[in-house]
């Protein structure tokens, strides 16, 4: 094989690794959705994922950390940080969310991330923000609203509180990703993250001990085969395939390949939930795809 069809390969092997592991994230919010049907709450359901996904990053941090020198203390304060902010606040708002809102609006919402991150270092670092990337924003967040309106218009006060905790969920994450571009230089991106999330696993699970009593850990074996589904396909098995398919084809063609997560979730959400698709779903969901194009073009084309 001579290195154009090596380099090929590599194209296509990328493109269907950001295509699945978007898809497989946007199942998150259709797992979280199912199993409320039997009655759980957020804190139990998050406990039951995170329980199944900590030996997975358990071991993704030991086999990243092999050969490297110990964390040092600096480091080690860095990581419950952003363990804390990127995967334990991040996913028990997000869950906590879901109870009240559509696994669509869930979705369009968490994907306003890169605008987030873009306004977070407007505020925190002074960077600029040109026309075309406000232009974007200004599209994206006006399918959000769009979808918005159609829920809360039927849903009333419980949508308006489901979206502002998922809101906060895509905030949380989005500090994660401000404050964690330095050690993910310093650490690498395998075993940043399988130290940050082996730290939220356990946060999750010390949460559950102290606010409910270990009979509520008893769910019918529908809610742990959800959880497991949603440890494994969901949480840890994309996050190796994104990882991967940057390794590929850059962060910059996988981020625009998981452009497909929003209407993933809004397909699942129709056959797997009954979710309505309507016009406003449709329109906002366009709108929201639409804005985040025009959006990352802008860094593309300066990069």
């Amino acid at each position: 094989m001579n290195k154009a069809q090596l380099a090929t390969k590599n194209i296509v092997i990328g493109l269907l690794l950001a295509t699945f592991g978007a898809i497989a994230f946007s199942g998150k919010a259709i797992i979280v959705k199912l199993a409320y049907r039997h009655g759980v709450d957020a804190v139990t359901l998050i406990m039951l994922r995170m329980l199944f996904a900590l030996p997975i990053f358990a071991v993704m941090a030991w086999w990243s950390s092999r050969g490297k020198p110990p964390l040092t203390r600096r480091q080690g304060w860095g990581i419950l940080g952003l363990g804390f902010s990127g995967y334990y606040l991040a996913s028990f708002l997000d869950f906590a969310g879901l109870a009240y809102i559509s696994a669509s609006l869930e979705r369009l919402i968490l994907y306003l991330n890169p605008t987030l991150v873009l306004l977070l270092g407007l505020v925190l670092y002074k960077r600029h923000i040109s026309r075309r990337q406000a232009l974007g924003m200004a599209i994206s967040y006006a399918g959000v609203l769009l979808v918005f309106g159609h829920e809360i218009s039927f849903a009333g006060a419980d949508a308006a509180l489901g979206a502002l905790l998922v809101f906060g969920s895509a905030v949380s994450y989005a500090l994660y990703l401000s404050f964690s571009g330095e050690m993910v230089q310093r650490l690498g991106s395998l075993r940043l993250v399988g130290w940050a999330t082996s730290v939220a696993c356990v946060l999750c699970i010390g949460q559950f001990v102290l606010l409910r009593p270990w009979s509520a850990a008893l769910v019918v074996p529908e809610v742990v085969w959800l959880s497991v589904l949603n440890a494994t396909l969901c949480t840890a098995a994309p996050v190796l395939m994104v990882m991967m398919s940057i390794e590929r084809i850059g962060a910059g063609l996988a981020a625009q390949t998981g452009m497909i997560g929003p209407m993933s979730t809004l397909l699942m959400g129709v056959w797997l939930l009954g979710e309505p698709f309507t016009a406003w779903v449709a329109a906002g969901t366009a709108l929201v795809l639409a804005g985040i194009f025009v959006f990352t073009s802008r860094a593309k084309a300066s990069s």
